[in-house]
């Protein structure tokens, strides 16, 4: 069993998601920096040792340039607009006066450092998020996300999908032109040129990829519909509003106090069975098939456990030391770390180990090309 365990081939694209979508939600949980921190090496690690060679594995750079991005935008905000929230003021901008329609917004003024720590700890939250995200985006194949969309969800799954797609196909068609115009002799150019020469030619490939995908959907007859009775249309539709009611209503109640608790949990998990019954009928009218579907073996499920381990550890010890996970800015100090959230954090980083490697590129050359679903 050790020995089919750990053999290369790649593992169901939704444990990733989920194992991300944990990271994420532990992310937004916190605003320590030591943590948040933790939580993008813990992501970057993990895609480094598990990611192959196809096209979205490439994007994961892009997405920690954006979140550096993100981090310094929300210090600049902070720095432009308000930053005197706090008693250690660290330098005295000369402020910019504004009608009186715009009265509660400052331009520049006095900035103070617990307000820079403020945006500091919100863009590090942010960037964390888009980290985990990156990483779910560069370890998990977008076309077999799409065959294992619910027949529900098969339309709106692929325009979640494509949009997912759309970022790390573009940074593969920068690097192929990069690379064209290094062999062309073209890299000396200016930046300005430079960008001007890289700009269309990556527009051109994905526009050529998505008519090559619209035409490849198109021959293998995407979208057929079954035929549904009106009476049966009308049934779905129904069931589908009720239970998205039954989820607001359940969800309101849940997070409001002051809301009776019998239209808390029952109304949610009511709302939540009337919306699943609704989307199986929905599901009746998609026809289409599947060839060699994917199934979930033990690596996956011990790679959703971890995400969902981490998730679950930020809100156990959310309730025991609040101060560790949401450091003050009172009071300027260096923000306290406990070893229960670090240890939680970094339960993360057991698909690293515990899961099998990426299949080799020639091994899943012939799988992709028929992974759209007839």
């Amino acid at each position: 069993m050790r020995a089919t365990y750990f053999l290369p081939r790649d593992l169901h694209p939704a444990a990733w998601w989920l194992w991300a979508l944990g990271l994420a939600v532990a992310a937004s949980r916190t605003t320590n920096p030591w943590l948040l921190l933790t939580i993008i090496a813990v992501a970057g690690y993990v895609v480094a040792a598990r990611r192959g060679a196809a096209p979205w594995a490439l994007a994961f750079r892009m997405y920690l340039y954006l979140a550096g991005c993100i981090v310094c935008l929300r210090v600049f905000f902070r720095l432009v607009f308000g930053g005197a929230e706090g008693t250690t003021i660290l330098l005295r901008l000369p402020e910019i006066p504004l009608p009186a329609w715009a009265a509660g917004i400052r331009l520049f003024g006095a900035v103070s450092a617990e307000s820079l720590l403020g945006g500091l700890y919100d863009g590090l939250r942010l960037a964390a998020v888009v980290v985990c995200l990156g990483a779910a985006n560069a370890l998990a194949n977008p076309k077999r996300l799409l065959k294992a969309m619910p027949p529900a969800l098969y339309e709106m799954g692929t325009a979640v999908v494509v949009a997912l797609s759309v970022f790390p196909q573009l940074a593969e068609s920068v690097l192929r032109v990069r690379r064209a115009r290094k062999l062309r002799g073209g890299a000396n150019h200016r930046r300005l040129r430079a960008l001007h020469a890289i700009v269309i030619p990556v527009l051109e490939d994905a526009l050529d990829r998505s008519l090559r995908l619209a035409a490849s959907m198109d021959s293998r007859g995407y979208g057929r519909a079954a035929l549904v009775r009106p009476r049966q249309r009308v049934a779905t539709g129904v069931l589908m509003v009720l239970g998205l009611i039954g989820v607001c209503v359940g969800g309101y109640a849940t997070l409001d106090g002051s809301t009776p608790r019998l239209l808390a949990g029952p109304v949610l998990v009511l709302g939540v069975v009337v919306g699943l019954l609704g989307f199986h009928l929905a599901g009746r009218r998609v026809q289409r098939t599947r060839y060699r579907p994917d199934r979930w073996r033990p690596p996956e499920v011990v790679v959703v456990l971890s995400g969902v381990g981490v998730a679950v550890t930020l809100f156990a010890t959310s309730t025991v030391d609040p101060t560790n996970l949401n450091p003050s800015l009172l009071t300027l100090s260096w923000p306290a770390l406990s070893w229960p959230p670090l240890v939680g954090v970094l339960l993360g980083v057991l698909p690293a180990w515990l899961s099998p490697p990426p299949a080799p590129p020639h091994a899943g050359a012939g799988h992709d090309a028929e992974e759209v679903s007839a």
